[in-house]
């Protein structure tokens, strides 16, 4: 397989996961609603992100535009950055992450994009798909959060500074397949990254001697 072909099915299989994965929520599931998984530190918890990630927001309905604006662009830049690496030959590794990467951001930017315009409200009921009234407007979607490990919960030890006998979860982040799918490209390419980012050589040289 080509490493150009590498990249397209490593985007286009991302892509479907991620995408099947949150409409099946969205079509399954109530905001807040869960069940376990495995024992208790994987569960899937339905939750919706309106702004960056860790539910981060800012700026209202105008910050979350300026936001889907912006993983726009930045999706640009990623294509950019996987076609000069294909180009330069790099090793499936690199081809691979960077294809993780922007996969993730497109799974994300589509959640953004469409989903306020194709899908009703899931606060009360399971939402529809194509719903003939739409909870939102195209660029003012929600990006669907289901994936929730919480490893250990419990009341800190007194002698920690500032969050002693404090009550604490780990890991306490609700994420998708989309961010999975980012973290692992960026943990490849930091264990590749000679390959990612390899240093330039040196130009040819003159000599010195007359």
């Amino acid at each position: 397989m080509s490493k150009k072909k590498l990249a397209i099915f490593t985007i286009v299989i991302a892509l479907l996961i991620d995408q099947i994965s949150k409409i099946y929520i969205k079509t399954h599931f109530t905001i807040g609603e869960e069940f376990t998984v495995f024992s208790d530190w994987f569960i899937i918890h339905f939750t919706e992100n309106n702004g960056m990630a860790w539910g981060f927001e800012f700026g209202g309905k105008a910050g979350k535009l300026f936001l889907t604006l912006f993983r726009l662009v930045a999706i640009s830049g990623i294509v950019y950055w996987l076609h000069n690496t294909i180009k330069r030959n790099a090793s499936k590794p690199v081809i691979i992450a960077i294809s993780l990467i922007l996969s993730g951001a497109v799974g994300n930017i589509v959640d953004s994009v469409f989903y306020g315009v194709i899908f009703d409200a899931s606060t009360y009921k399971v939402a529809t798909l194509f719903s003939e009234n739409p909870y939102g407007e195209i660029f003012y979607g929600k990006v669907v959060d289901m994936l929730y490990f919480p490893m250990w919960e419990g009341i800190l030890p007194n002698w920690i500074p500032f969050v002693g006998g404090d009550r604490f979860t780990f890991f306490n982040a609700i994420f998708n397949g989309a961010d999975s799918f980012i973290t692992i490209g960026v943990l490849l390419l930091f264990i590749f990254n000679k390959q990612a980012f390899p240093k330039e050589e040196n130009g040819p040289t003159t000599s010195n001697n007359l």
